[in-house]
């Protein structure tokens, strides 16, 4: 029997909460957060640490590596694992608060 690598066995995983409650918002500081804005791109991204992040205005296709692409929009709360790479394709300008660590 192989041996499976931990990524093989758990893919990452990109995890999205549509509209989450001001009260988890405020909770988890995120109007604390600094802010990263960008037009209209397509661009690579590896994750070198865990990211979690709230989209205030855009939309954006996120296509992970040998993965399914997902769709972000604004008022989403998302949160992308270590080590994730992917490329990120921007439809509608982005403005978001994020987190690393």
């Amino acid at each position: 029997m192989g041996r499976f690598t931990k990524k093989e066995r758990f893919p990452m995983e990109i995890h999205i909460e549509h509209d989450p409650s001001p009260m988890k918002l405020e909770v988890i500081g995120v109007y604390d957060w600094p802010i990263w804005s960008r037009d209209i791109s397509k661009f690579p991204w590896t994750y070198d640490e865990k990211e979690t992040c709230y989209i205030l205005e855009g939309e954006i296709i996120v296509t992970p590596e040998g993965g399914e692409p997902v769709k972000i929009k604004e008022n989403d709360l998302v949160s992308f694992p270590a080590g994730l790479s992917c490329t990120w394709e921007i439809l509608s300008p982005v403005k978001k608060h994020y987190n690393f660590g």
